[in-house]
């Protein structure tokens, strides 16, 4: 990682940390003799969403694997394909339709692991707003956590699937609170978001509709990305991380409950909203990540509709080769 990335990363990691109230995040430091490598989160790394690799730090798989894996964050799903194409970073966590919006401006990224078949994105709707399909959402104020950020642009398929476009709607990107917070006050009637967002707008008192974007738009899970160069210079690296990683997604679909009690003991800011973390480890278990033959693996006739779909709706101009978007060679 370059010093300017570790400058970069560094500043934007603390101002998301404070945004949630929480301090920096110390890395651990591991067996000199590991492999020393820095992922690339898209927000704070703390979030439920980020269970598996949490878990897979936490309980030793990386270890395990030889590897000291460090922490850094970029801003959104986007930013990090583009830094981790430019090799700033070694690896980093994107959706996995990132490859598809960054490769056709030459962005060499390929997504090597998928967390879970079914759709990252949730379209989480106030109760009171009637909202109950993408075409209600005609007129309305919808939050999103960040223009950078890929649910951003699931959100856009999403809206096409009902034939509107964001000149339709009024999108707020208001980062990683104020995309749930808005939908708490009434500030917007719905969110584009993840079911770690869904637990703060309930303690507030307000009822949601969640309405899983598989419904109406073949959106993808959280993946893993890398560069070509990476591929290239470092596949066992590469391997190592994926299969501990998958170890962590693995743990959290067999058992989701204590997935999320070892989770919040590994990352105790959660202590004493266990309840919350519960309810989106069991979101990320039986609705995001079954549906793969094997963990971890690509579903490419997905992923080349959806590079398809993207192109017909205007969300890309040209399309890649699928096969330069992926691989499931380090999931084995």
């Amino acid at each position: 990682m370059s010093a300017c990335m570790t400058r970069i990363s560094r500043r934007h990691f603390v101002a998301a940390s404070s945004a949630l109230g929480l301090g920096f995040l110390a890395p651990s430091t591991s067996a000199q003799a590991a492999e020393a490598v820095t992922y690339l989160f898209p927000a704070p790394p703390i979030l439920p969403a980020f269970g598996p690799i949490q878990l897979a730090k936490g309980k030793g798989y990386f270890t395990e694997a030889g590897l000291d894996v460090t922490f850094a964050v970029g801003r959104g799903g986007v930013d990090v394909a583009k830094q981790v194409g430019a090799s700033n970073a070694p690896l980093g966590g994107v959706v996995a339709d990132a490859p598809i919006i960054v490769r056709q401006n030459g962005v060499p990224v390929k997504i090597v692991a998928v967390f879970g078949g079914k759709g990252f994105m949730q379209l989480v709707a106030r109760e009171d707003s009637g909202i109950t399909k993408p075409s209600d959402l005609k007129g309305k104020t919808i939050s999103v956590m960040s223009i950078q950020d890929t649910t951003y642009y699931a959100l856009l398929g999403l809206l096409a699937s009902a034939g509107l476009t964001q000149d339709d709607v009024n999108i707020q990107a208001v980062g990683p609170v104020g995309v749930w917070e808005f939908v708490a006050t009434g500030k917007s009637v719905a969110m584009a978001g993840v079911p770690d967002w869904i637990p703060p707008i309930q303690d507030a008192g307000v009822k949601v509709k969640i309405i899983p974007t598989d419904d109406f738009f073949p959106h993808m899970a959280q993946a893993i990305a890398t560069s070509d160069q990476m591929i290239k210079d470092k596949p066992e690296l590469i391997r190592s991380f994926v299969k501990a990683a998958l170890r962590g997604m693995k743990d959290m679909m067999d058992n989701p409950d204590k997935a999320a009690d070892d989770f919040i003991a590994i990352v105790p800011e959660w202590k004493g909203k266990e309840a919350g973390v519960k309810f989106a480890f069991n979101m990320y278990a039986k609705q995001v990540y079954p549906g793969q033959p094997n963990l971890g693996e690509v579903n490419v006739e997905r992923l080349s509709k959806l590079q398809d779909f993207y192109l017909a709706k205007g969300l890309i101009q040209k399309k890649t080769p699928v096969e330069e978007l992926y691989s499931n060679a380090f999931i084995k």
